[in-house]
């Protein structure tokens, strides 16, 4: 069973609102938000969401550096196969949140790491797009949702058995 860990802003983790940007980081090992709604996708892929960390936006832009070090600690210490950063729709905040916290979870733990984003977060996407696989999602309330998801479970299958993923990435990410 491949173990998968979510990060998510407030609102996803279900911890606040848009508002509540101060949320401090935190964890809970059952699966909320978005995971919730993949445990389909999950279970084609054999895998399981083991925890998801999250904290609020406000929290992250204070201080990026320490919650970045301090999430990718976290990975560190769980030892996950994969980490999911999103969907983060067309969340501005969260989407750079996600792209960094990728991006640093690819450099410095052995855990692959993804981020997924709807196209209104051009300039996070321009800006990673060749640093970190990023999956396309429609924006809050868009259509496709369901393929996005089961394109993140499939992303992420592929990275951890070391498979070919350009054919994949072709298709669901920002390029």
């Amino acid at each position: 069973m491949l173990k998968v860990i979510m990060i998510y802003d407030q609102i996803q983790a279900g911890a606040g609102t848009k508002d509540d940007k101060m949320v401090p980081l935190a964890a809970t090992k059952e699966a909320v938000g978005p995971a919730v709604m993949m445990e389909t996708y999950l279970k084609e892929i054999g895998a399981k969401v083991v925890a998801c960390l999250y904290c609020g936006n406000g929290t992250y832009k204070e201080n990026p550096e320490e919650v970045t070090r301090k999430l990718t600690a976290m990975i560190n210490k769980l030892k996950p196969d994969a980490v999911m950063c999103g969907p983060c729709f067309n969340y501005v905040d969260y989407a750079d949140m996600a792209a960094h916290v990728a991006l640093n979870i690819n450099e410095n733990t052995p855990v692959p790491a993804i981020a997924a984003m709807s196209e209104e977060n051009a300039d996070t996407i321009e800006a990673f797009k060749d640093k970190v696989l990023i999956v396309k999602t429609p924006k809050k309330g868009g259509i496709g949702l369901n393929d996005a998801l089961r394109n993140m479970c499939q992303l992420t299958k592929a990275l951890v058995q070391k498979e070919d993923t350009s054919k994949l990435k072709n298709e669901v990410c920002f390029h």
